[in-house]
């Protein structure tokens, strides 16, 4: 299929949140007009607002509607298409598509995208070019387990798509079957394809990517290598660039495998050819045909704009002979709305603040709606420093000082991975997060409690309609002292302690001394919550409103989503931690277990049903039948 090349002047992003607003910036440096598509529940979205052009596309999984967004991209006046990553930047149909209606697409060309598109066919096309692959088998081979020369523990992946989803750790043959299952499930939500495959399990590997970029004449830049070991289920959170472990003479031999694969299929554009590492030797993962989430810190080190380069090889333009040398390291993190469970959350983002000397690719601004209906990821933060201890020490201070409020994030995880003496020697792998326990958010402190019962006081004052001159809760005759009262701590603020001193306290800021030494907190107040700087404290009412109980042994959901589905019947005997159903949520399946042994008493739910957070799924009877 011929693709399309001329001057591009209006271009549509089939795309959302940060990654649309990242390609946003480089047009309008490069005087290229812009198009947004958006869904129902993106209306007020930050990258809708930021385009030249918007277009409604309708329901919230029509980013996915191919006939869709070419109608959209023709109705804007649109000359050319640039997919971003996620949803169809990896689909040949798409690319095919875009170019038949004329259009300029920007990414690899659709055979290219179609070959690297299953892994299993991916993998025999690099093993025929000379990379060093991993062996994969079918899943009826692998259930004849030992038998065929296999050893456990085996990896279940998808054979579409990327991201982590659609893949599972199988350490005995009694687990083969279920993973199997709920990976596929997992994969034909995620990308429409159910198929998986099974290889062997590296265990603790390192992962890294080279980056690269090709031409329509033949030429193909190696960009080096990103670390991207640190993840959870499989989905990045911390990246770097170079990585700490690779040598020059390995990188050498990863860059050369990364060209040998790009020259292999007819690669165009920008991609990222992906390896397991383990000591000196590496072994082809998956080559995603797109940009990759975490390019920044190729750019940053390299001196590039990816998405500029994008664009001139899309209009036909040569790259130079050699790529630009590499500067300098770079880290980024990726800021998620989740709990400290890890659970993904939804809601109003109240406050988004990020300082520093860093680069902030966000989705979302003070203001915005996390919606469930997509990833949780609100932002990535990067810092560049000419050493890597400079970019950690950027990053950690930007994480410190950072301010966003209304959503739980995985800010304090992120914090401790940049200060973990593991992560600091460059001792990383993709099991990190699993041999080490970083724990959740740290408590507030009482000094910040004490910021926030100060701030809440002054607060109450402006407020007050009469005697605003007197103090909050002031009593002609006072016996006790005065108590706040937060779920997370409890502190007296009237009178303060003996080894503090109030230099001002106004519901913003409040500013006490300890031990000669001074120290402002930042305070902000949204709706019953107070922040002090990052942290969250929830007061509790003198007067609590009635609260909603619900019977002993409920089950609730622990956030929105739809039941995929239910395990279990009323009446049936469960065993402590057996699935009694499992939730869609995010594109991502959360399995909701028995908390003890017990019955079924009640199933309140069937499969398809929407909840909302809290809502009762299922009530437990503990003990026998």
């Amino acid at each position: 299929m011929t693709a399309t090349h001329g001057t591009i002047s209006r271009l549509l992003v089939a795309n959302r949140g940060e990654i649309a607003r990242r390609i946003f910036r480089t047009c309008r440096e490069l005087g290229v007009e812009t198009v947004a598509v958006f869904s129902d529940v993106d209306e007020d979205a930050p990258h809708v607002t930021e385009a030249d052009l918007a277009v409604r596309l309708g329901r919230p999984l029509s980013y996915l509607d191919v006939e869709t967004l070419v109608e959209a991209a023709k109705r804007s006046g649109a000359d050319a298409v640039h997919p971003g990553y996620g949803f169809l930047s990896e689909n040949a149909a798409f690319a095919a598509a875009v170019i038949d209606a004329g259009l300029t697409w920007v990414g690899p060309p659709p055979e290219a995208i179609a070959a690297m598109g299953s892994k299993i066919e991916a993998k025999r096309l690099m093993a025929e070019a000379g990379v060093p692959v991993l062996p994969s088998l079918p899943v009826e081979a692998a259930r004849e387990g030992e038998g065929a020369g296999w050893r456990y523990p085996l990896l279940v992946k998808a054979a579409a798509g990327g991201g982590g989803r659609g893949m599972r750790v199988v350490r005995t043959p009694g687990e083969l079957d279920a993973a199997v299952a709920a990976a596929s499930r997992e994969a034909e939500s995620a990308f429409g394809e159910g198929t998986v495959f099974v290889e062997p399990l590296l265990e603790r590997p390192r992962h890294v990517e080279v980056q690269i970029l090709a031409d329509v004449h033949g030429t193909v830049w190696a960009l080096g290598e990103r670390e991207c070991s640190i993840q959870r289920r499989h989905q990045k959170v911390v990246e770097e660039c170079p990585s700490p472990a690779v040598s020059p003479e390995l990188r050498e031999r990863l860059e050369s495998a990364a060209v040998a694969a790009a020259a292999k299929i007819g690669y165009v554009g920008a991609g990222t050819v992906e390896f397991l590492l383990k000591d000196d030797t590496i072994a082809f993962l998956e080559m995603n045909t797109r940009l990759q989430v975490e390019h920044p810190v190729t750019e940053l080190v390299y001196g590039v704009d990816l998405v500029e380069l994008q664009l001139r090889v899309a209009e036909g333009a040569p790259l130079p002979g050699r790529g630009p040398a590499p500067r300098g390291h770079a880290v980024e993190v990726r800021l998620y709305a989740e709990d400290a469970s890890h659970l993904p959350q939804s809601g109003v983002v109240e406050l988004f603040e990020i300082p520093g000397p860093v680069r902030v690719d966000s989705g979302v601004e003070s203001g915005s709606v996390v919606s469930t209906h997509y990833d949780p990821m609100l932002a990535k933060i990067i810092a560049y420093g000419a050493s890597r201890a400079e970019a950690i020490r950027k990053l950690t201070a930007s994480l410190d000082r950072s301010r966003v409020h209304g959503l739980v994030t995985n800010r304090a995880l992120l914090r401790s991975v940049l200060a973990h003496p593991a992560f600091a020697g460059g001792d990383t792998h993709t099991g990190f997060l699993d041999e080490y326990d970083l724990g959740g958010p740290a408590a507030p402190t009482e000094l910040e409690a004490l910021a926030a019962a100060l701030a809440t006081a002054a607060r109450n004052r402006e407020a007050a309609t009469v005697q605003r001159s007197l103090p909050s809760g002031w009593r002609n005759v006072r016996s006790q002292p005065r108590v706040a009262r937060f779920e997370e701590i409890e502190v007296c603020y009237d009178p303060v302690p003996d080894e503090v001193t109030v230099v001002s306290a106004t519901p913003y800021q409040v500013v006490v001394e300890v031990g000669g030494m001074r120290r402002a907190f930042a305070v902000a107040h949204h709706g019953a919550r107070v922040y002090v700087g990052d942290t969250r404290l929830t007061p509790l009412s003198r007067l609590p409103e009635p609260a909603e109980h619900h019977a002993p042994g409920s089950l609730l959901a622990p956030m929105p989503g739809s039941v995929l589905r239910v395990e279990v019947e009323q009446g049936e005997a469960v065993a402590k931690g057996q699935v009694v159903l499992v939730l869609e949520a995010m594109k991502m399946e959360h399995q909701i277990a028995a908390p003890a042994d017990g019955v079924v008493s009640a199933v309140m739910v069937e499969k398809g049903s929407q909840v909302e957070a809290e809502a009762v799924l299922a009530i437990i009877e503990e003990g026998e039948a």
